[in-house]
């Protein structure tokens, strides 16, 4: 069977993450079905590496844009595409075949008031509610997504399968030594430090975890800092006046993006990971760092109590007091520590993603088969 699949977010923070993922897997689990990936022309040679049954078509259109609701149905039927996967939720009205669709979240229409405009709102809420309607299967990612997806686009039940994300197999390695030291030289890691990784974006909720910080060192706890990993900080002035106002200057460090293995050096080197996001579709990042051995306070809001299960405390994300708390926990009490570690890393090693990409193909090929 030929599959076409749209990388073009191949190197995107979360999507592109899924994305890469998926191709990595079939890579290595399907020798048999053609996959033809729609990709940047920067790309190619990239997507060729994925394996000898991988074809590479470059498409120059821009995501969200006119252009690409013209020139994917071409490409697709040039390409004979018999499945066409849109690893998120713009799908094109007119395809050429059959379809499968992945819709990781709703944040648009759960929060609109995150959106620059009503142009924006209008524009998710349109083509979500094509992508749901007209594909053939729909793919999420936790069973909260799915609820989301049902009573937004009153679409059957069974039409919605969720397929759980899994962390990369970076987090899963012991880092080495010299790397470690590395980090810890190169970012002055001489004291205890909290650590949030993840999006810069409102419903994300840093602003809180910063207020949660300001508590904590009120509490005693006045050798902790603060670490925030995240691109677009200069997006978010919020963030660096909350700083101020709790003159935390010296204390909260914003590291903007930093690559793949020094996150994971990171993750392990922190003494607790805070992520009281208002709303995720999955929420990888606490999965990543209980895999990485990192104690974890999260949101009893969304998916994340579904994905931490027991291994993590949950916390009400409005509630700074709750936040800090959690961490003052889990700072002074190590047998509660140790039990959110061993929880954590075997939580971890319930998702795989090798698992997932295999009941992924296999959608592929119950959808082509109709």
């Amino acid at each position: 069977m030929r599959i076409a699949i749209d990388a073009r977010k191949l190197h995107d923070y979360g999507i592109g993450t899924y994305v890469r993922n998926v191709l990595r897997y079939l890579g290595r689990i399907d020798h048999e079905n053609e996959y033809v990936l729609i990709c940047r022309p920067a790309d190619v040679a990239t997507v060729r590496g994925y394996g000898e049954n991988f074809r590479a078509l470059p498409e120059p259109s821009a995501n969200y844009s006119v252009m690409e609701q013209i020139r994917l149905p071409l490409a697709l039927r040039r390409a004979g595409a018999q499945v066409f996967h849109a690893p998120h939720y713009v799908l094109p009205p007119i395809l050429p075949c059959p379809s499968v669709v992945t819709i990781h979240d709703c944040i648009h229409l759960m929060f609109p008031e995150y959106l620059p405009n009503r142009l924006a709102y209008a524009y998710a809420r349109t083509f979500m509610t094509i992508a749901a309607r007209r594909s053939s299967r729909v793919l999420t990612v936790s069973e909260a997504s799915k609820r989301d997806i049902l009573h937004f686009f009153r679409i059957p039940s069974s039409k919605v399968e969720v397929v759980y994300n899994a962390i990369d197999d970076r987090f899963d390695r012991e880092p080495e030594v010299e790397d470690v030291v590395r980090v810890r030289e190169r970012y002055q890691l001489n004291d205890p430090f909290l650590l949030y990784a993840g999006n810069i974006k409102p419903h994300k909720n840093v602003d809180r975890v910063i207020e949660a910080f300001a508590r904590l060192r009120k509490r005693g706890f006045e050798r902790v800092k603060l670490l925030v990993i995240g691109d677009e900080i200069s997006k978010t002035p919020q963030l660096r006046r909350a700083v101020h106002r709790h003159q935390l200057h010296q204390h909260v460090r914003f590291l903007g993006f930093v690559p793949d293995a020094t996150l994971a050096v990171l993750y392990r080197l922190a003494d607790v990971f805070v992520f009281p996001s208002l709303y995720e579709g999955f929420g990888l990042p606490p999965l990543e760092a209980m895999a990485s051995g990192t104690p974890v306070v999260t949101s009893n809001v969304s998916s994340l109590p579904e994905v931490v299960g027991d291994a993590a405390l949950l916390v009400d994300p409005r509630d700074a007091d709750a936040i800090a708390g959690a961490v003052q926990r889990i700072l002074t009490d190590d047998d509660l520590r140790r039990s959110l570690i061993q929880k954590g890393l075997g939580r971890a090693h319930e998702f795989s993603w090798e698992r997932s990409v295999r009941r992924i193909r296999d959608v592929y090929l119950e959808v082509g088969a109709r």
